[in-house]
């Protein structure tokens, strides 16, 4: 197989990593985060576990892009990083492979006030004309940077 794209982006946020995680992964609060930018997440299949199948279902801020996003879970360090692989939805029609990592790291010295989260992308454009993911990138660490004004991250 040729060689993957890839892209990074990350974001300084102002609560823990413990807290941002506990966010990231319960689709109840996550749900609640923004709906502007994502109406709702559920796992159709799986608990969130390696193997798992979480369904995005992406607000109106961002349905001119992208509606929906099937992910299957592929790695979960509890509190530090998830990995998963988009196998459904618009963005699988234009990148295969599409895989993201979300990394969360506490600030040393403020660990319980602040964290880096990292959303790193591993791609393949399914045709030449297929731009990077930037709108992706951006639209993740939008929603991440949301956390901090949203009522259930406090």
């Amino acid at each position: 197989m040729e060689n993957m794209n890839m892209m990074r982006g990350e974001i300084a946020l102002n609560m823990s990593a413990e807290k941002a995680w506990e966010v990231f992964t319960s689709n109840d609060k996550l749900s609640k985060v923004d709906p502007l930018m994502l109406s709702s997440a559920e796992y159709i299949q799986g608990d969130g576990s390696p193997g798992s199948l979480r369904l995005f279902k992406l607000g109106p801020a961002l349905q001119n892009f992208v509606k929906e996003s099937v992910q299957k879970i592929e790695k979960v360090e509890a509190g530090r990083c998830l990995a998963y692989q988009v196998v459904d939805g618009q963005l699988h029609e234009m990148y295969d492979p599409y895989r993201v990592t979300f990394s969360f790291t506490p600030v040393v010295g403020k660990e319980t006030e602040q964290c880096t989260v990292e959303w790193k992308a591993e791609f393949m454009p399914l045709s030449p004309e297929t731009p990077p993911p930037e709108k992706a990138k951006d639209a993740a660490l939008g929603f991440l940077k949301s956390f901090e004004k949203s009522e259930v991250c406090n």
